[in-house]
């Protein structure tokens, strides 16, 4: 998936101690996340005896974010902004640098503040098409009727006038745009913009609760993000350009598992493609992945076996479990019990046991979560009967290509489905980008959005279903 969803969490509060300063004006940092840089400013004034902050996003445009509560005592700035869930604690120092921890929805990222302005990184993503573009580009938005929500997306077209095959995308895990925005790539966008100037249409949406999309992302699985999708076809279906006849789908990760979801109940769906989409269970997947990375990042055997046991054993609580409220206490008491047996285990400096617990089990216990664990992707693929083509990179470590391929081309070949293609894409990791290692801290470094190859076998691909 596009996101590693990891049990233990290794990230290290700094600080260091100071004395007291004076800490109002304009504070700058880069949020560094996944391997993208997110600048922050924090603007401090002081009236009377109490602090009033805003917070500054500029490479999200936005300004003058309120602020819940800000305190300065003993070199201690701790800021609040109880809406968005975001925390922030630094200490500030004799060379007039914050040291400090960004926290939002449980998340811990390191974050350093100093009174001089942060320069945006510029990132060369040669791929990206820019504006005016040769073919129609329309903003719109549809309904989830089944959800009661609204979602925002981008329609283009080879031409204003006319009528053409379409495919919808769909992103993978995490809260995405509909660019599937990630790692200062943009990898929908460029995929939307090469099929629509080779005559298909695209339509591209951001997930609910997302962008300019309604709805709420934290509670919704894949289950629920397919009816988005499903509404998206809908609403192509009223569109006089669109081909009614020749609607396909292309899921991306996450998405790999949603698009099989509507074309095994729907009709409608004349063709799917599945870009790194996962044949084998949840709890598998996840527990593989994780071996991958540790291997490719150096652990030890001994260390990569005892994370995989932790990882195993909440995996099996999750999977036994049909009460979410019971299901909370059992993995607190798991994860209290782990780290009582293993007491070097790594886990964030600055955090109180319990705080980091029930992170933990927030994380694991959430819808989302649960349901992922407990799918087995490859009984739905057995009832898909339209045109497929299954396609991974070879070093991809996110959705291993052996084992994933093997199970979708096994599911297929039970449900009887014959027209069906299967490629391990060589040198490509989990984004289709040309790569070394395929580990995700790659993603960001490397110029390319999407290898050449790839788009061409998906062209390819669908331009044969389409004529």
């Amino acid at each position: 998936m596009k996101k590693n969803k990891q049990i233990i969490l290794i990230i290290f509060l700094l600080s260091i101690s100071g004395y007291s300063q004076e800490i109002t004006g304009k504070w700058s940092g880069n949020l560094k996340v996944q391997g993208t840089q997110l600048r922050l400013v924090f603007n401090i004034n002081q009236i009377e005896n109490r602090y009033i902050s805003t917070m500054d996003s500029p490479d999200q445009g936005a300004k003058g974010i309120p602020v819940t509560s800000t305190s300065f005592e003993n070199s201690i700035l701790k800021i609040e902004m109880s809406n968005a869930k975001i925390e922030y604690q630094g200490t500030l120092g004799k060379d007039n640098n914050i040291i400090g921890v960004f926290k939002q929805s449980g998340q811990f990222f390191p974050l350093n503040l100093s009174k001089k302005s942060v320069e945006k990184e510029e990132l060369i993503r040669p791929q990206e098409p820019a504006k005016p573009y040769s073919y129609y580009s329309e903003d719109i938005t549809f309904e989830n009727k089944k959800a009661n929500i609204i979602l925002a997306g981008t329609l283009t077209l080879p031409k204003k006038d006319g009528v053409f095959p379409v495919v919808v995308l769909i992103s993978g895990s995490g809260p995405q745009n509909r660019d599937e925005e990630l790692m200062g790539h943009k990898p929908f966008l460029v995929l939307a913009d090469y099929l629509t100037k080779n005559g298909i249409a695209v339509l591209r949406f951001d997930d609910r609760g997302t962008a300019s999309s309604k709805g709420n992302f934290k509670t919704a699985t894949s289950l629920d993000f397919s009816t988005d999708v499903e509404a998206g076809v809908k609403y192509l279906q009223t569109r006089k350009e669109i081909n009614k006849k020749k609607i396909g789908l292309i899921g991306h990760s996450e998405g790999g598992i949603i698009a099989p979801m509507i074309a095994s109940r729907s009709k409608e769906i004349a063709f799917i493609v599945l870009l790194a989409g996962t044949g084998i269970p949840g709890d598998e997947l996840l527990l593989l992945q994780q071996e991958l990375k540790g291997k490719a990042s150096g652990v030890s055997e001994e260390n990569l076996q005892k994370t995989k046991n932790t990882n195993k054993g909440a995996f099996e609580i999750v999977s036994k479990s049909t009460n979410s409220e019971q299901l909370k206490i059992d993995l607190t008491n798991y994860i209290k019990q782990t780290l009582k047996d293993n007491p070097n285990a790594e886990k964030p400096e600055g955090i109180s046991e319990e705080d980091f617990v029930q992170l933990q089990v927030n994380q694991i216990a959430s819808p989302w979560m649960q349901y992922f664990i407990k799918y087995n992707p490859a009984t739905t693929l057995e009832k898909v009967k339209c045109p497929v083509l299954a396609i991974n990179g070879e070093k991809d470590i996110q959705v291993p290509p052996k084992e994933n391929l093997e199970a979708i081309k096994k599911a297929f070949e039970k449900g009887k489905n014959k027209n069906v293609i299967i490629k391990e894409l060589p040198n490509l990791n989990h984004l289709f980008q040309e790569c070394k290692t395929g580990l995700p801290n790659e993603y960001a470094k490397i110029e390319q959005t999407f290898s050449p190859i790839a788009l061409e076998e998906i062209l390819n691909w669908i331009v044969k279903q389409v004529n």
